[in-house]
């Protein structure tokens, strides 16, 4: 029969990146914490799904609707970022440079796991679009095949309705990495997303 402990350990396995043993040390952890600390930890996962939901224009997670990205004045208003999810919202925010708006799509199309077009948030970034202003969207799927069938979807998809520029963003060998360490995939893109030096 299953204790507290390992049922919480279970709960936290069930996390994304989260082994039996990181679980492990995390309820450890909790088990030393006082309990002023382990008060304040509950309430905030509490109100964790109460006060957080997606933006009404973007679909980033807000707690304001809209995100303070959104309504931030300025911010550029004539381009949108495309993104798979709400959390690379935050990736792209927290590496900084970018001045743009953004758009999630809550997914990639994918077949095999019941995702179609119909069920991605296209619909609001044609709209967006077509209201006027957007001179360029960029197209931030992952390079997977599934981000990469969803970036020529939609690049099809928005080159027909309108006259925005569509761009994508580059992939390839990264800052820092050896050409000896990178994989095949990797090289093609690299060669095929070379620019002017």
């Amino acid at each position: 029969m299953a204790n507290i402990i390992d049922e919480l350990t279970d709960s936290f396995s069930r996390l994304p990146g989260i082994g039996k043993k990181s679980a492990a040390r995390i309820v450890n952890h909790l088990l030393k914490a006082d309990s002023a600390y382990m008060r304040a930890f509950s309430a905030q996962l509490l109100e964790l799904q109460e006060k957080i939901r997606p933006c009404s224009v973007c679909g980033a997670w807000t707690e304001a609707d809209p995100c303070p990205i959104c309504a931030n004045p300025l911010r550029d208003k004539s381009v949108i970022c495309v993104v798979e999810q709400p959390q690379d919202v935050q990736t792209i925010e927290a590496a900084g440079g970018y001045t743009g708006l953004f758009h999630v799509l809550g997914g990639v199309i994918a077949p095999l796991d019941g995702m179609g077009p119909d069920k991605l948030n296209i619909a609001g970034l044609l709209q967006r679009v077509n209201a006027g202003g957007v001179k360029e969207v960029i197209l931030a799927t992952n390079p997977t095949f599934e981000g990469d069938s969803t970036a020529l979807y939609l690049q099809r998809l928005l080159s027909s309705h309108t006259e925005t520029k569509v761009t994508r963003l580059a992939t390839g060998i990264p800052v820092g990495g050896d050409l000896e360490y990178a994989d095949k995939l990797t090289l093609a893109r690299s060669f095929r997303g070379r620019t002017a030096f």
